[in-house]
């Protein structure tokens, strides 16, 4: 079920968190801001834990010229003791039922994400990638192979991207 962040209650936001805290080594305050203030799916176990979340904001993409309305995955996660049992794949499809509100999806995926991104056809961006940052159009070369994009039709995915400016990971 898709629900928005203001539906969520605090255990489940609570438990959100925990479970990035969980899946990965690295998830900071602004990882956490970015999955918040969008559309979240939860999937619980028979305890009524959440063992997988992934969350969709909006955001602006800028590609050749044009301003698009981006649904962005962030916080896709499964935590490690109900892994592979097709809670991640649940969760993204829910997700992308929400393609059409958009001019496409996006992501940026880690190295282990991209098989299962891949997978689900999800599309690499193969141009260079940038952030509208308040000094100007900044290069995010450090994100090059790792933006996948979702629907989209008839962009050219060797173009530059950027997205719009936001603290911690820009991507």
């Amino acid at each position: 079920m898709v629900t928005p962040t203001a539906h969520l209650t605090a255990d489940d936001l609570r438990q959100v968190r925990d479970l990035m805290d969980t899946a990965f080594d690295d998830f900071t305050d602004h990882d956490w801001s970015h999955a918040l203030g969008g559309l979240h799916v939860l999937v619980r176990d028979e305890g009524d834990q959440v063992v997988a979340h992934g969350a969709l904001v909006q955001r602006r993409l800028l590609v050749d010229g044009r301003s698009l309305s981006s649904g962005y995955v962030e916080a896709v996660a499964v935590h490690p003791a109900h892994c592979r049992q097709g809670f991640g794949s649940r969760v993204m499809a829910d997700l992308e039922t929400l393609a059409p509100g958009y001019d496409l999806l996006a992501l940026s995926s880690s190295t282990a994400g991209v098989p299962f991104y891949e997978a689900r056809g999800w599309e690499l961006w193969r141009g260079p990638s940038a952030v509208v940052s308040p000094e100007g159009l900044q290069p995010t070369p450090e994100e090059d192979g790792a933006i996948y994009v979702l629907g989209g039709t008839g962009l050219d995915l060797d173009a530059p991207i950027a997205c719009d400016w936001r603290d911690g990971d820009v991507w």
